[in-house]
């Protein structure tokens, strides 16, 4: 059986294709582009209302160039509108978050799988089948945790994720274990409040406990951490970031405004002020650290004023890149009941002037970081590489994929 895999969204949804993925391919099945394909898996996102917009569109485009393919759907929006789902054409079958685990497993009970006799890689039960280079992938992104107790006003993915809920250590530290062995040199290590990894697991289990356990693995391979809320970047993990070699200098820190009052409205649990001194604790301990944020633009209650408190900040932090985001309204989340919701033009152009703000910030790092040499990953096809900082950079000549090199910037 031919099998494509389109995923939407942030790095645990790559995470879990990837687990789904693997699992395919131990029954045998091929990869294949989606217009080829027998089966078709959509990892969905529901974050914005175009996350759910792009899933829809992405089913209708696939089926028109391929009539007879079966699709399935999981992900955030698959959990959250199932019926949404099951009515677009060739769905055969929606499953949720809290199943999207098995969903091969649910699949083949079912008879929805013909991919022939089961194989395990022949790496016996440990064994990875998925190396670096297959399905244009270079880095493994290994999902640590699931679920958020958080409750942000405007998120709908406690709903759609669940409950925070952590992989024991031992269980993530053997499949760091089969990923070096495959051949991985980076893993992204992520979740859906990674920072709250191991609270729900009891035995003083923290993130930092992780971190502190892949600083000292024993082989040439680069963690990076994935986004952390800005309370759950502690000094102790930039501590240990700072000197160790294992740990990229690479931090996503969601700061989602610059306005107090809106921070509150949004139901964030910290200031601007506390956002800018943590921003200064990385800088002080790695001063070449890459440092990016999302910002959410247009909440419901943006007045110009908050707006230009956002700006104030952003432009006052050392900050590497941004992800600017429109607000979007999710019904379910209390931030859709909020009144004085802003117009939408106002939004794009709001939206407009944050992005160059981000332009020029992430110019003026990289101008900051030219003439250092430093340690690089090949990727893609081999004229790329990405340094710990995350810059991609272009290379004179093709070295082989997922190699590591020194280049100067």
């Amino acid at each position: 059986m031919k099998y494509s895999i389109v995923t939407f969204g942030c790095r645990v949804n790559q995470a879990d294709s990837f687990v789904i993925e693997e699992e395919l391919r131990r029954r045998g099945a091929v990869n294949a582009p989606p217009e080829d394909a027998d089966l078709v898996v959509i990892n969905s996102c529901s974050v914005t209302a175009s996350a759910d917009q792009g899933t829809r569109q992405t089913i209708r485009r696939i089926v028109r160039s391929n009539p007879d393919v079966r699709v399935v759907v999981t992900g955030c929006y698959a959990t959250r509108r199932p019926d949404e789902i099951l009515a677009l054409p060739n769905v055969v079958r929606v499953v949720s978050n809290e199943v999207k685990e098995s969903l091969v497993s649910v699949l083949d009970a079912d008879g929805e799988l013909t991919t022939g006799q089961r194989f395990d890689g022949g790496d016996g039960p440990c064994g990875m089948t998925l190396e670096p280079g297959v399905a244009g992938r270079t880095a493994l992104t290994l999902r640590v945790q699931t679920g958020c107790d958080e409750q942000c006003s405007y998120c709908i993915i406690p709903r759609t994720r669940g409950t925070g809920r952590s992989r024991p250590l031992p269980e993530v530290l053997r499949d760091v274990w089969r990923a070096v062995d495959a051949g991985y040199r980076e893993i992204a290590i992520t979740g859906v409040h990674l920072g709250s990894y191991g609270r729900d697991l009891g035995g003083g289990s923290t993130l930092a406990t992780l971190v502190r356990a892949l600083s000292e693995w024993p082989d040439d391979v680069l963690f990076r951490i994935s986004s952390l809320e800005p309370m759950d970047c502690t000094p102790e993990i930039i501590e240990i970031a700072a000197h160790s070699p294992r740990i990229a200098p690479h931090f996503h820190l969601p700061l989602q405004h610059g306005s107090d009052a809106m921070l509150a409205s949004m139901n964030r649990p910290y200031t601007a002020a506390y956002y800018r001194d943590l921003i200064d604790r990385i800088r002080a301990s790695i001063a070449d650290a890459s440092i990016g944020t999302d910002l959410i633009v247009g909440f419901p209650g943006e007045r110009d004023q908050h707006f230009d408190e956002m700006v104030r900040v952003i432009e006052s932090l050392s900050l590497s890149y941004l992800h600017v985001f429109p607000y979007s309204d999710r019904p379910g989340t209390a931030a859709s009941s909020l009144p004085n919701k802003v117009d939408g033009n106002e939004i794009r152009a709001r939206g407009r002037m944050l992005r160059q703000i981000g332009e020029a910030k992430a110019r003026m790092f990289r101008a900051s970081q030219a003439g250092r040499e430093v340690r690089a990953l090949t990727v893609d096809d081999g004229y790329s590489a990405v340094t710990g900082n995350y810059l991609k950079v272009r290379l004179g000549a093709p070295r082989p994929r997922n190699t590591w090199i020194r280049v100067t910037l």
